[in-house]
């Protein structure tokens, strides 16, 4: 299993200086890949997790940090599909696969928040079809010289889309989703599947067997199936609940959990630590300086501590 981390993109630590200073140290440590999300706004009446309230678009935190590194992957988990126009994202993800030397890995959600798609205008539903026809658009987009697809909802009338990815293909899709149907497309028709923040070790391991066996009934190797799951760490006191929580040896043992129940690739966030990213690490607003406040700076030594404690050097399955 690999092990990827997080990049700050939520909160007080998501800053261009915490962006460079952590991705660089990934990098370095040996980590896998860099992951972002996608939250696009909250509204005023409804009920978020501090997580959502302040987020750098994803795209644009993953091409800054491309300039920043060499050879760790930069994903996104996820883009909510419905938001923006296939032939949109297919430049985007084209684009970041193009500075970042094909290291962009594309994961694909529909969403779940009203607000989202009142804002964007968009409609979810039907949201199988939509999904099946919207990879269709990417990759004939990515890959064909001239590209051209008629469908129910998106349309893409012949032309180019220059330049083409690094990557043969485009980069991996992956998609989110955990309900049957969504896991089974997973294992059907993308590269594999990205779990949510909210899934359970008991929610992976049967997200992990649905996709494999819809792959394997597809006539693909269900082996070649990425399982990628956002670990979302509690660094400190013990919870049984939360397999990530604890010191550095429980942490990785929970991690191992994970490993045994088939996902391939687990990314440590810290983005659902308030010591680090929450409103109260930086009560002084030392956003965009340097040096911020000497709560600041102790959010950003602890997540430092963290992110070394746990560098996959020392992680064993």
């Amino acid at each position: 299993m690999r092990i990827s981390l997080g990049l700050p993109v939520s909160g007080a630590w998501a800053t261009p200086a915490s962006l460079a200073r952590f991705a660089k140290l990934a990098e370095e440590l040996g980590y896998y890949g860099l992951w972002s999300f996608q939250r696009l706004l909250v509204g005023v009446d409804q009920e978020m997790a501090p997580v959502y309230r302040s987020v750098l678009d994803p795209m644009v935190a993953l091409s800054y940090t491309a300039a920043c590194t060499s050879r760790i992957r930069l994903g996104v988990a996820v883009i909510n599909l419905p938001y923006v126009s296939p032939a949109y994202l297919a430049k985007q993800a084209a684009s970041l696969d193009v500075v970042s030397g094909g290291r962009h890995d594309l994961g694909l959600g529909t969403g779940w928040s009203e607000p989202e798609f009142v804002a964007t205008g968009s409609d979810p539903n039907p949201r199988g079809r939509r999904t099946e026809e919207y990879l269709a658009a990417l990759r004939t987009l990515w890959n064909d010289p001239v590209a051209s697809f008629e469908g129910e909802f998106y349309t893409v009338p012949p032309s180019r889309s220059a330049p083409p990815p690094v990557q043969a293909g485009g980069p991996p899709v992956l998609l989110g989703g955990t309900a049957e149907p969504a896991l089974r497309r997973a294992g059907r028709i993308a590269a594999g599947w990205v779990s949510s923040s909210r899934a359970r070790l008991a929610d992976i391991e049967r997200g992990v067997q649905v996709v494999r066996r819809s792959a394997e009934e597809s006539g693909r190797d269900p082996d070649e199936m990425r399982i990628v799951v956002r670990g979302v760490v509690r660094a400190g006191a013990r919870d049984d609940a939360l397999p990530l929580s604890g010191d550095p040896d429980q942490i990785r043992a929970g991690a191992s959990l994970y490993a045994r129940a088939g996902v391939t690739e687990l990314f440590y966030d810290l983005n659902w630590d308030p010591l680090i990213a929450g409103a109260d690490a930086d009560p002084a607003g030392g956003r965009g300086r340097a040096g911020g406040t000497p709560a600041r700076a102790a959010a950003l030594e602890r997540a430092e501590a963290i992110i070394t404690d746990l560098a996959p050097v020392d992680f064993v399955t």
